[in-house]
């Protein structure tokens, strides 16, 4: 049964496992990786850059990870998602209850107003990802993100959690 939780710093090596295994089938779309990536002190290093990452796991085996990075409070309260799902679990609707969890958590947990979320122009997995999860092109971006040895054409798109006002401060 796979379950998805918050990730927590002793997850490193198995994030490292994940990564490592899947280094083939996110190759196309990652940016350039150094062998320290790889590593489980390399993800101990990601899981303490300050995004939030929830994790799929099947049994002991972590298969999806899902980040909410750049997040920002005050009167804007938004942040940048991404996620990617292990090679062996696509088409399964995994990502869809990984990203359907976060934007939950980003509302109810962080009362975030709005999350945005990029895919490359070819990548019609995710883009239907993110169309099942409520999210919206809003538009492209030239040469957005330097992935695979080139820099990549983007579509944009974002889901708006709730129009509540923002706490005072």
């Amino acid at each position: 049964m796979i379950t998805i939780r918050p990730a927590a710093p002793d997850d490193a090596p198995a994030l490292a496992a994940a990564v490592l295994r899947n280094r083939a089938h996110m190759r196309a779309r990652e940016p350039y990786r150094n062998e320290a990536y790889y590593t489980a002190e390399g993800q101990a290093e990601r899981l303490a850059d300050g995004g939030r990452r929830w994790f799929a796991v099947d049994g002991e085996e972590l298969v999806a990870c899902a980040i909410l990075s750049g997040i920002v409070l005050g009167p804007f309260r938004s942040a940048s998602l991404g996620y990617w799902v292990d090679g062996r679990y696509t088409g399964q609707g995994l990502a869809t209850r990984l990203v359907d969890e976060v934007c939950r958590a980003a509302r109810e947990e962080l009362g975030l107003h709005r999350i945005e979320a990029c895919t490359m122009f070819d990548n019609h997995a995710s883009q239907r990802v993110l169309g099942k999860s409520g999210f919206e092109q809003i538009g492209t971006a030239p040469r957005y993100l330097h992935i695979d040895g080139a820099w990549r054409d983007h579509h944009l798109f974002q889901r708006v959690l709730h129009d509540d006002h923002p706490p005072q401060v």
